[in-house]
Parts: C-alpha cells; sequence; structure tokens
C-alpha cells in the first residue's frame, strides 16, 4: 500500500522553484481576494439591498463565527483523514481541497442575487465559507508537507503572497469596470467572473502540489497516535487545539497577525463609506477604483521575499506597519481639509496604504510554515493541520468582530444607508462618526501590533538551528548531547525548558 501511494503524484515530490511556488500560490487569487471581498465589498453589497448597517454586520459576523466553529475541527479532520481510503488514494489535504472547489463554484454565484432577504445572505455566506475553509485550511499546510527546507518554504509562501495580491487586485479591478457601466446587475456579473478565475485557479494549484509521503517510517509514526471514537476525537481535538498556546512562538505570531488583519479589516469595511459619503465630491465608483491600486501590493510583496530571508519577519512587520499609519494618518488629513473631490491625493495615499497592506499579509503565512517545526521539537506531534485551524478560527472571529462593530457603530451614530448615500444628504456629525471609526481604530490595533512583533524571535537563523536540533534527534540523537545554542535556541522559541522538549511517543 504505501508503495503505491509512494507514486502516486499526489505524495510524489517535485523540485521547487519559482514557477512550481506560482502554481502553488494560485489558490491564494481565490483565499486573498476572497478576504477582500469579505471585508471590502459584501458589506457594501448587503447594505446597497436596503439592509440596516446593523444586519449587514450581522450577515459577516454571525457567518463568520459559525465557520470559525467548524474550521476549528476541520483541520484535525484533515491531520487524520489519511487512514480512509480516500485520505490515502487522493491525500488527506488535497481530497478536500478538491471537494471544497466543486462546491465554491456552485454557491458562489448565488450570493449576487439581490433580495432584501439578510437571512439568504447569511446562510448563502455560511456555505461559502464552509466550501472555502475545506480549501484554505489543507492547502496553507502544504509548504509544511512539501518541504522541511527554509528557503524551499519560503519560496513557497512568498509566491503565494504574490498571488494573493494579485488576487486582491483582480477583485477591485474586475468591481470598478463592472461597476462603471452602471448596469443593475454589475455585482452578480463580477461574481460569476471571481468564480470562473478563482475555481481555475485552485484546481491548478490542486494538481502542482502534493503532500508528504507516506513512508512506512511516517505511517507507523501517525498509527502510533490512537484511534478515537467521535467523543475522544473532540477531547483530544480541544486539548490539541488548547495545547497550541503553550508554544510561545505561536502565541506571539497569532497576536501579531490578529491586531494587524483586524486593523486592515475595519480599513475594507468602511473605506467605501467614508470616501463616498466623508468626502466631498467623490463618485460612488472611487472606492473600487482605490482599491484597484491593490496591484502596488504585488511590488511590495516581491520586495518582502528577499527581506523575509535577509531581514526577517521582526522588519517586515516595522516596515509595514509603520506604513499602513502613515497612510491612516494621510485619509485624516484629507478629511480635515475639506477638498472637493481630492482623488489625487487619494490616489497617493491609497498606494502607501497598498504597499504596507502588501507586505502585513505577506509576513504571517510566510511565518506560518516554521510555527508547526517549533511545536514538533516542543510535543513530538505533527499538527499542521491544527495549527492552520487555530488560525482561521481566530481570523474568522476577529474579522466576525470587526465586521459586527463595523456596523454597530455606523447604527449606533445614526447612519441611514438607505437615506444616506452621498455626502451632501449626510449630516456632518455622522460624516466625523464615520471618519473616527474608519481612521483611529485600524491605528490603535496596528500600534499594538507593531508593539507585540519587536519581541518576536522566530527567523531564519533561529528556524536553522532548531530544524539541525530536530533532524538530531529525529535521526535518533540524545538529548543529553544537545549543543547550548541548540538548547536556547529551543527554549527560546517553545518558551519551554529543554528538558521538557521531544518526550517519548509513549508519553504524547
Amino acid at each position: 500500500m504505501a508503495e503505491k501511494q509512494k507514486t502516486s503524484w499526489v505524495y510524489t515530490p517535485k523540485e521547487i522553484n519559482t514557477r512550481r511556488g506560482l502554481l502553488y500560490g494560485l489558490t491564494d487569487l481565490m483565499g486573498g481576494g476572497w478576504n477582500n471581498i469579505v471585508s471590502g465589498v459584501i458589506f457594501v453589497f448587503v447594505l446597497s439591498q436596503g439592509i440596516s448597517p446593523l444586519f449587514t454586520g450581522a450577515v459577516l459576523g454571525i457567518g463568520r463565527i459559525i465557520d470559525a466553529i467548524w474550521s476549528l475541527f476541520f483541520g484535525a479532520i484533515t491531520d487524520r483523514f489519511y487512514r480512509t481510503k480516500l485520505g490515502r488514494k487522493y491525500g488527506r489535504r488535497h481530497f478536500f481541497i478538491a471537494l471544497g472547489g466543486i462546491l465554491f463554484e456552485i454557491l458562489f454565484p448565488m450570493f449576487w442575487i439581490s433580495t432584501s432577504s439578510w437571512q439568504y445572505y447569511l446562510w448563502v455566506y455560511v456555505a461559502i465559507e464552509v466550501a472555502i475553509s475545506m480549501i484554505l485550511i489543507p492547502w496553507e499546510t502544504l509548504p509544511t508537507e512539501m518541504t522541511p527546507d527554509y528557503k524551499k518554504r519560503t519560496t513557497l509562501s512568498g509566491s503565494r503572497m504574490f498571488i494573493s495580491a494579485t488576487g486582491t487586485a483582480i477583485v477591485f479591478f474586475t468591481l470598478a469596470v463592472l461597476k462603471s457601466f452602471n448596469n443593475p446587475n454589475a455585482y452578480l456579473y463580477t461574481g460569476i467572473t471571481w468564480t470562473v478565475i478563482f475555481v481555475i485557479a485552485i484546481f491548478t494549484s490542486w494538481r502542482a502540489s502534493w503532500e508528504r509521503p507516506l513512508t512506512p517510517e511516517f505511517l507507523a509514526e501517525l498509527d502510533a497516535q490512537p484511534r478515537l471514537g467521535f467523543g475522544g476525537f473532540m477531547k483530544k481535538t480541544v486539548t490539541d487545539y488548547f495545547g497550541t498556546f503553550k508554544n510561545k512562538s505561536f502565541r506571539k505570531h497569532l497576536l501579531v497577525y490578529l491586531l494587524s488583519f483586524t486593523g486592515k479589516d475595519f480599513y475594507s469595511t468602511l473605506l467605501p463609506t467614508f470616501i463616498v459619503i466623508g468626502l466631498s465630491g467623490t463618485s460612488a465608483n472611487a472606492p473600487w477604483v482605490l482599491q484597484a491600486l491593490s496591484a502596488f501590493g504585488i511590488l511590495s510583496t516581491i520586495a518582502a521575499v528577499k527581506l523575509m530571508v535577509t531581514r526577517g519577519p521582526k522588519y517586515l512587520f516595522t516596515l509595514s506597519y509603520l506604513s499602513i499609519i502613515v497612510a491612516m494618518l494621510g485619509y485624516l488629513v484629507i478629511y480635515l481639509t475639506g477638498i472637493n473631490n481630492p482623488m489625487w491625493m487619494l490616489v497617493i495615499v491609497s498606494i502607501i496604504y497598498q504597499l504596507g497592506r502588501g507586505i502585513l499579509e505577506f509576513t504571517p503565512w510566510n511565518v506560518f510554515p516554521f510555527i508547526p517545526d517549533v511545536d514538533r521539537i516542543f510535543t513530538h506531534g505533527d499538527k499542521a493541520g491544527v495549527y492552520a485551524s487555530v488560525m482561521t478560527f481566530f481570523r474568522k472571529s476577529t474579522g466576525a468582530l470587526a465586521t459586527y462593530i463595523a456596523g454597530w457603530a455606523l447604527e449606533e451614530i445614526g447612519f441611514n444607508s438607505t437615506t444616506m448615500t452621498t455626502h451632501t444628504n449626510t449630516p456632518l456629525g455622522i460624516q466625523h462618526g464615520i471618519m473616527l471609526i474608519f481612521i483611529f481604530v485600524p491605528i490603535g490595533l496596528l500600534v499594538a501590533a507593531l508593539n507585540a512583533a519587536r519581541t518576536f524571535k522566530l527567523n531564519r537563523a533561529n528556524h536553522d538551528i532548531l530544524k539541525a536540533e530536530l533532524q538530531r534527534l529525529e535521526e535518533g540523537g540524545s538529548k543529553a548531547d544537545v549543543t547550548l545554542e541548540a538548547r536556547q535556541v529551543v527554549e527560546l522559541l517553545t518558551g519551554h525548558p529543554y528538558e521538557k522538549c521531544w518526550p517519548d511517543q509513549a508519553d504524547i
């Protein structure tokens, strides 16, 4: 059985180069595009159907919480799916990527049908999020599966972020073009266009990637884990999820990730309202034109690939957060000047934002493939799927909270999406309220993320030392023979004494 699986394309390693990285990363046309659709388009689309800001926020808030709970358990399901015939034949990750891609193709166009029922949007949205989780959670584990090498993982993840930035640009460019025709079905046509692009990308990436070969040794390690019934599985899964917080590097990484991405959520959710309602003389199409400047994020992503290797994640975190804070202050200056149709100023400030955003989105998911290595030396486990699920759960939870709070805040300041559609018919006090939420909430979150990032220690040099020690232990080396340098790095990254790391399999 193991020999047949090793010859299957799902388990056949290939050379990792720039081309392979780009093919792997194509799924993030949908991943990056969808995240920006959720935070930047869906809120405005549902508002445009005459649904109140509170219920619009509830669609995304409730939907993401439901999906977050599903995502929390789904990574563990993929980790264990190799035990089934389907998992062994098609891959414990690849099987679900394909299934999710088929469901997405059916569900996604359905969301863009016009209706005044917020419940319709809620349940279609939940179904889409579940399908996307089936794609992204196993796909995010693949760099860990495909290679143990830091530089090659960076090639894969860096290419992924380049594609993500491209997906963001495609989303807003397509919408800006189709909305410019003033067609009442512009959102529906845009949704269909996005579906075609995303599905092609998903299945190209699916075919170009692979999983860690199920060698007899790896199977023996996986099979040594106890087989559990439903109750035992639930208990083990919850225990594993809480266990991720024993990983010092992961705790810090998650905090930085959530603070920065939640700040980005507030920006994307409220930018269209700020531009159209808060600024004089801007057109309804201006927000989508400005968001299409996300293409500049591609340039900063290219630069970030090299900087990730030469300067490390802490440098990238700092660079991106400071750039975005400068951009947000630029929006404040534009608002305070009161210039009629300040489009040229908005373009300049938005380019600065998009350059910072490209690095912001690049960095956390380039760090992620190395987190399971820290866990492995601490627990002797294989939990890449668990970590992907925990990150996805908290990302969706904070994203849900951000969108709900944005909708609730607009409702509280008296914004009415039906009657207040332009700058001229919106009271000045409500314009000031929109400005305060749009500018100062992201700045506050990014300042907190910047402070947390200053103490982040997982970089290439430390990972190389960790990986060498991990390889030594996997080859049967004694813990008693650890070097002082390796001991210090392991303790720095895990947050635990070396003696408590790499437990015997019988103790797991």
